[in-house]
């Protein structure tokens, strides 16, 4: 591969770290080429981008990108695959299921909301964080609960007027 290649996969890289805003470090190492298809058919059914790269090439492109990635410098070794997503969750929940068959991929590191995360042990974490428009529904189901509080009461209160105005009615009869 010439300058110019690396050049371009380096750009490549760069751009894209730019356009997605969550990033995940991967080791898929020992995969086969059956399994690897399958992480790969995974990936493009969820909209991950995966891409696997040289950690010399990838270190570049995170020196071009504009962000601080030197938290990941640590992990770069060995097998690196790329996993680039709009949503925060999706590829740490894709990891977790893919390995329920497989295992691998390990998670070397992510960044995911502008936060450093080292480790597989971060997994689970990074599994459980919400999309926006997940915390959306949350906030617009909290903002409805005291309405809802107070309309459950006011037709409580209506049935046990109803109940009481009627019996008043029932005595006035006989």
């Amino acid at each position: 591969m010439n300058k110019q290649e690396k050049s371009l996969i380096i750009d490549s890289l760069a751009q894209s770290l730019s356009e997605y805003g969550n990033v995940y470090l991967a080791d898929t190492s020992g995969l086969n080429a059956e399994s690897t298809s399958a992480l790969r058919r995974e990936c493009f059914n969820k909209d991950v981008k995966l891409r696997v790269v040289k950690n010399t090439l990838l270190k570049n492109a995170f020196d071009r990108a504009g962000e601080d990635f030197s938290e990941l410098y640590p992990v770069l070794k060995g097998a690196t695959a790329v996993m680039f997503s709009e949503q925060a969750s999706v590829p740490a929940k894709l990891i977790k299921e893919f390995r329920k068959a497989h295992d691998k991929p390990l998670l070397k590191g992510a960044y995911v909301l502008e936060s450093v995360y080292i480790g597989d042990e971060e997994l689970e974490t990074l599994a459980q964080i919400k999309s926006k428009e997940e915390l959306v529904a949350d906030v617009i189901a909290l903002l409805q609960s005291p309405a809802k509080n107070v309309i459950s009461a006011l037709q409580s209160g209506a049935n046990i007027l109803h109940g009481v105005l009627e019996t008043l009615s029932e005595k006035d009869n006989e």
